[in-house]
């Protein structure tokens, strides 16, 4: 039996997010039929982590079980030639048979886009969330400090979570603006509770319009209150950008 380690990169609009689902497409549905339809082998593909509905990966890291013989250059590019556009295996290779997608996973990076400007962008739209409003970058990045170091993030913590445990630690987070008005919030952590990002950026975007202070984005993190913080920031604009192992 082998074990198939692939770096997949996806966009998520059209997709359900990555775990399968009984009545939606998602990536792992469409990564399994088409792994079905090159090596004639029912196989169960498992993430590093889930990605939910709209969002996007530039580097999402799964495994799967096979027994054919077929070359790793061979079977990567037949699956990239059945794969709808808007997947794509990067990388495909053996790996030891312990090797497991989600459990030995050490940290993860996201990144989320936001076009701040008068006008939004015909080309990137689909990929960043827009705000006509000019953000503060300087208050957004030090309210942003205070997630570094371990923490309950329950008030970012989006409902329906059934986790045990809501204390995540926060290796880094950046904020960056490039020359064209888009920002990029890159966030590394040893684990992600559900919507932590997108709830994170949408009280940072707060904090950018002056709405909150960095104090205050303080008192809801120490809050635990999920109903002290802003709105969860649109799907789109978020991308599992790294795992390491």
């Amino acid at each position: 039996m082998r074990n198939i380690k692939i770096i997949i990169e996806y966009d998520g609009a059209q997709y359900y997010g990555w775990q399968r689902q009984k009545c939606h497409q998602s990536i792992q549905q469409t990564l399994e039929e088409k792994i079905k339809l090159i090596t004639k082998e029912n196989v169960t593909v498992i993430g590093s982590g889930r990605t939910d509905t709209g969002v996007h990966a530039i580097n999402q890291i799964a495994h799967f079980k096979m027994i054919g013989d077929m070359s790793e250059e061979n079977l990567l590019h037949a699956l990239n030639c059945v794969l709808p556009d808007d997947i794509v295996i990067k990388q495909l290779e053996d790996v030891h048979e312990a090797f497991h997608a989600r459990f030995d996973v050490k940290s993860k990076k996201y990144i989320y886009q936001i076009w701040n400007g008068p006008s939004n962008t015909a080309l990137h739209r689909r990929h960043c969330w827009y705000i006509r409003k000019a953000l503060a970058l300087d208050p957004m990045r030090e309210a942003a400090l205070f997630i570094k170091g371990a923490h309950d993030f329950s008030a970012f913590c989006g409902a329906g979570s059934k986790v045990k445990d809501y204390i995540r630690t926060v290796f880094s987070v950046c904020i960056d603006e490039d020359n064209h008005g888009r920002i990029i919030i890159t966030i590394t952590a040893d684990g992600f509770l559900r919507h932590m990002v997108r709830n994170i950026v949408g009280t940072l975007v707060e904090v950018g319009k002056s709405k909150i202070s960095p104090e205050q984005f303080k008192i809801i993190l120490d809050s635990r209150d999920r109903t002290q913080a802003g709105m969860t920031a649109p799907a789109h604009g978020l991308f599992l950008a790294e795992v390491t192992y």
